[in-house]
């Protein structure tokens, strides 16, 4: 069986008066059934713009150079906008955007927003009623889609535009940052009704974070994101204990702990992604950096049970 969802080589540059900034470049990931992946790494490493490219909404300067997405062995990024759009986009592929729970209309209640979703793409049920269902899946009374943004928490939101994102049943469901500006306790209700959705629905996550502390509670699989580059690949419970590359390793510390006296952060800066230095892309930040990471990009490569790009090994 081919993973349900695969991508291969991406390349997506934006090209400004700077530069051609290389925010993902050449990244292969793969999803599969049932399965819930995560996607890690510091702000400006290319992970949303990773998503926007799989829902294929990256818009000018930003250009998608290479690459091919496949959707159950379809490859769907070169196939015409119109048939992507009736077929695929929150059809079978959705996304719960970063900053979404901001991103309903204020004037509007909730029910009437879902309801144009389930219109707008040729729903041949009963709208309400689906409306309805979809509350209840993500664990909110139905009378609350009767109320406007403003009039729920950032939680209820939250939830409510995961329900809009499930509304025409998608296989696959890409969440960015679902987590960001909630508190912890709401944070962890998320986690769970993403669990909760993986386990009744059968859907397959693609879960975005700077938090591997909040992945490391959902993902069965990481892909560590550098500077546009995939780092590192693992099993959740290999990043965690056996983490190998030095990026990796520093995320891992940073993650706040109460054994802990402080916090570690990691030294430095991302490169800019338009001007990129020669050889590994985490040389100036790195703490065991050899000349042969100033000269040479390493390349992923099977290190025990992770797949790491990085000269030590």
């Amino acid at each position: 069986m081919p993973p349900l969802l695969k991508v291969e080589n991406l390349k997506i540059y934006f090209h400004m008066p700077r530069g051609i900034v290389k925010a993902v470049d050449d990244v292969s990931i793969e999803l599969n059934d049932h399965e819930i992946v995560g996607v890690a790494g510091e702000s400006g490493s290319g992970k949303s713009t990773l998503a926007l490219g799989i829902m294929r909404l990256i818009m000018p300067p930003g250009v998608i150079e290479g690459g091919n997405i496949y959707f159950e062995g379809q490859e769907i990024l070169h196939m015409p906008e119109k048939r992507f759009n009736y077929e695929y986009r929150w059809k079978r592929i959705a996304m719960v955007f970063q900053g979404s729970m901001n991103g309903f209309t204020p004037v509007y209640r909730i029910r009437d927003q879902i309801r144009e979703v389930l219109e707008v793409h040729g729903y041949s049920g009963d709208y309400d009623q689906r409306v309805n269902e979809l509350m209840k899946m993500v664990n909110l009374d139905p009378s609350i889609a009767d109320r406007y943004p403003h009039e729920l928490s950032g939680g209820q939101r939250q939830r409510a535009f995961i329900a809009m994102a499930l509304a025409l049943d998608p296989k696959v469901l890409l969440a960015d940052e679902p987590t960001t500006a909630l508190d912890v306790i709401t944070q962890t209700h998320i986690i769970n009704l993403l669990k909760q959705l993986k386990k009744e629905l059968g859907i397959s996550i693609l879960f975005i974070t700077h938090d591997l502390a909040l992945m490391s509670m959902l993902a069965d699989r990481i892909y560590v994101m550098y500077a546009g580059r995939i780092v590192e690949h693992a099993t959740t419970e290999n990043i965690v204990k056996n983490a190998k590359h030095p990026y990796t390793k520093l995320l891992m510390e940073a993650v706040p702990d109460l054994s802990k006296e402080y916090i570690k952060g990691i030294p430095g800066s991302m490169p800019d992604l338009a001007r990129l230095p020669p050889g590994c892309r985490f040389q100036t930040r790195c703490p065991f950096v050899m000349d042969r990471c100033k000269a040479e990009e390493p390349k992923l490569r099977r290190v025990e049970q992770n797949d790491v790009a990085c000269w030590l090994y």
